[in-house]
C-alpha cells in the first residue's frame, strides 16, 4: 500500500469513529439538526458511501483518488476545527479522552493525507 493509501484508511477510520463518538454526544443537538438520531444516521450513509469509493479510487487511479484524499483531508481538518471551536465555546461534549484522542488524532492523519495527496498531484504524469 502507498502512503496515501494507509492515510486515507486512517483517516476515514478516526473520522468514522468520530461519528460513532457523535451518536453518543448528540452531535445533532450542537449542529441544531431536526430529527434526531435516525436524521443523523441518514446523513451518515453518503459520506460513508464517499469514504468508500474514494478508497477505490485511491487505490485504483491514484492520481483521482488523490483528489478524494485532499479531500477527505480537508473534512478531516474542519471538523477537528469546528469542534475546537464547540470546546472554546463551552460545550460539554466531546471533552472526553477518547473523543479528543480520536479528533487529535483525525486532524494528525488529515493533515499527512493531505499532505502526501498534494504531492501526488503535483507529480508530473509518466507519459
Amino acid at each position: 500500500m502507498s502512503s496515501v493509501e494507509h492515510l486515507y484508511v486512517w483517516t476515514a477510520t478516526l473520522l468514522l469513529a468520530h461519528q460513532i463518538d457523535s451518536a453518543y454526544w448528540h452531535e445533532w443537538n450542537l449542529f441544531g439538526l431536526p430529527g434526531g438520531v435516525q436524521v443523523f444516521v441518514l446523513l451518515n450513509v453518503p459520506l460513508v458511501l464517499l469514504f468508500l469509493f474514494g478508497l477505490v479510487r485511491v487505490v485504483r487511479v491514484p492520481r483521482v483518488g488523490a483528489r478524494f484524499a485532499l479531500a477527505l483531508a480537508l473534512v478531516g481538518m474542519g471538523t477537528f476545527f469546528i469542534h475546537l471551536w464547540f470546546l472554546w465555546q463551552g460545550n460539554p461534549e466531546f471533552r472526553g479522552s477518547t473523543s479528543l484522542g480520536i479528533l487529535c488524532g483525525a486532524l494528525v492523519a488529515s493533515m499527512g493525507l493531505g499532505w502526501r495527496s498534494i504531492r501526488v498531484l503535483r507529480t508530473p504524469e509518466p507519459r
